[in-house]
């Protein structure tokens, strides 16, 4: 199974990347492979642009890197309530090359914050929004308190239900 797994946030440091490789090398028998949203950086979509210029190469490329998944894992930061920037702008240029961006592809969709509320609002909008997107959601997991619940030298999820959330996700993903 080829997984691709990325933080819709274009931070270094995420801490949304390490959830969401931390989720996908749980994956057992899987090729993943790691997106940096950083790598797909280009001007914010408008529709004059789009007709001026056409679909910039960065948003083909991310598109096709959803072509050749099997299953998706992407954990959300948020951002005021709801998707970064950086995130919003790639899917909106992805989504003029086809509105079903993703496909029908499998997916754990996943989002944390350090603070309690573990940006419950921007994956509730992910969420509920997939199905007009093409995203089969298998599971959607909001790991509030980051640093309460990952242990940063081992790279694990220290808090034993969210570990029985995650392990239910992917027996969800790959069934």
């Amino acid at each position: 199974m080829k997984v691709l797994a990325f933080a819709a946030s274009s931070s270094r440091q995420s801490i949304n990347k390490q959830l969401a490789i931390h989720v996908a090398s749980k994956i057992d028998n899987a090729e993943v492979e790691l997106l940096d949203l950083n790598d797909y950086e280009m001007p914010i979509y408008s529709s004059d642009r789009e007709n001026e210029s056409g679909i910039p190469e960065q948003a083909q490329r991310f598109f096709a890197k959803i072509t050749e998944a099997d299953a998706i894992v992407i954990s959300f930061a948020e951002h005021n309530g709801t998707y970064t920037a950086a995130y919003k702008n790639i899917f909106d240029w992805a989504s003029r090359i086809d509105m079903k961006v993703y496909q029908d592809k499998a997916a754990i969709l996943l989002a944390t914050s350090p603070g309690p509320g573990g940006a419950k609002s921007v994956l509730s909008a992910a969420t509920s929004s997939a199905p007009y997107f093409a995203l089969n959601v298998k599971a959607s997991i909001s790991v509030p308190s980051f640093y309460d619940n990952f242990d940063m030298q081992s790279e694990q999820i220290t808090h034993s239900e969210i570990i029985d959330q995650i392990n239910t996700a992917i027996s969800g993903l790959v069934a």
